[in-house]
């Protein structure tokens, strides 16, 4: 089970799908780069595969290693290959929830700008959706 703060009582686990480990890999880097605006707010990242994702869900468990601005260590957990982590895993804890509200939005923010510019610019997005768009 998580483990509450109770300096940070107010948690949010949100985990978003990518269609491969590169993809996931860039929209953690990119995001990462941008530290939390409040010392109220505590976040981190990681990369996960669906299958620990399913596994937290099924066991209550939102314990899950976090990435501390280092790639290298994306491979060192346990025995899940590195190509299958595709899901974006950030953790939010904070204060209040209106502190949480208000970072959740701008990690929000952030996102739907990274993924625009993934749609826009990435080599397999785009052959992705010529494929989707020739059937």
């Amino acid at each position: 089970m998580a483990k509450i703060d109770s300096d940070f009582p107010c948690s949010l686990v949100i985990a978003i799908p990518l269609p491969t480990h590169r993809l996931a890999s860039s929209a953690l880097r990119a995001l990462q780069v941008d530290a939390e605006l409040s010392p109220l707010v505590r976040r981190s990242f990681s990369l996960v595969s669906p299958s620990e994702t399913q596994s937290e869900a099924s066991n209550g468990s939102v314990d899950a290693p976090s990435l501390n601005g280092n790639p290298a260590q994306e491979s060192t957990n346990g025995d899940i290959p590195l190509e299958e982590k595709t899901i974006l895993r950030t953790e939010y804890q904070a204060t209040t929830n209106r502190m949480l509200r208000v970072s959740v939005n701008g990690f929000l923010e952030s996102m739907g700008v990274v993924l625009g510019i993934m749609q826009e610019l990435d080599v397999d997005v785009l052959a992705e959706q010529h494929k989707l768009a020739q059937r």
